[in-house]
């Protein structure tokens, strides 16, 4: 168990508390106590945070473990799924938008699955690290209530969203090109 690994499995450790911090209330829709939708942003915005360090990490010290290659995709999809259920539920996201995303993800772990069968290797692309990163930027700025844009009237959240989506979108129909041509062969 490398540091890239710890800090993969750290990731998934902060899904249950950024959620419990982001979804608890007292009766009546109060918080627990003043700020608690910011811890929870800031649990979110460290998790992902870690994302790009234990990469990085691993192939600096050339610390590329099979563990780490299934573990990393995974806390990354249970970390994004987690923050689009739970802002479902708190009507911040449309359950469509969250569905498309959730589908994916799910469609593109199906697609590495079968593809490792054959011992074919579906790796990153940049549109995937592209979609990965619109999706955390969307994410963070409907927790944090778009802010500090908010203060002048801007939302950016929602139109952050949308472009996600969009890249959710052409990333998965690219995996699927991909898988296509590789397992064609």
């Amino acid at each position: 168990m490398n540091l890239p690994n710890r800090l993969t499995l750290a990731r998934i450790i902060l899904i249950p508390v950024f959620m419990a911090f982001l979804l608890l209330q007292v009766p009546k829709g109060h918080t627990l106590f003043p700020h608690q939708d910011l811890v929870a942003a800031v649990i979110f915005i460290l998790a992902s945070a870690t994302d790009g360090l234990d990469g990085y990490i691993a192939r600096k010290r050339h610390q590329v473990t099979n563990l780490g290659k299934f573990m990393d995709p995974l806390a990354d999809k249970l970390l994004v799924s987690a923050a689009l259920i739970s802002l479902v539920e708190l009507r911040e996201v449309t359950a469509w938008v969250a569905w498309i995303i959730l589908a994916r993800e799910f469609a593109v772990t199906g697609l590495r699955a079968i593809a490792a069968v054959d011992r074919v290797v579906i790796s990153a692309s940049k549109l995937g690290k592209i979609k990965t990163i619109t999706q955390v930027v969307a994410i963070s700025a409907i927790l944090l209530h778009d802010w500090p844009l908010s203060m002048i009237g801007i939302k950016i959240g929602q139109p952050l969203l949308y472009i996600a989506l969009i890249f959710t979108v052409i990333s998965g129909l690219d995996y699927l090109l991909k898988a296509r041509k590789l397992l064609h062969k």
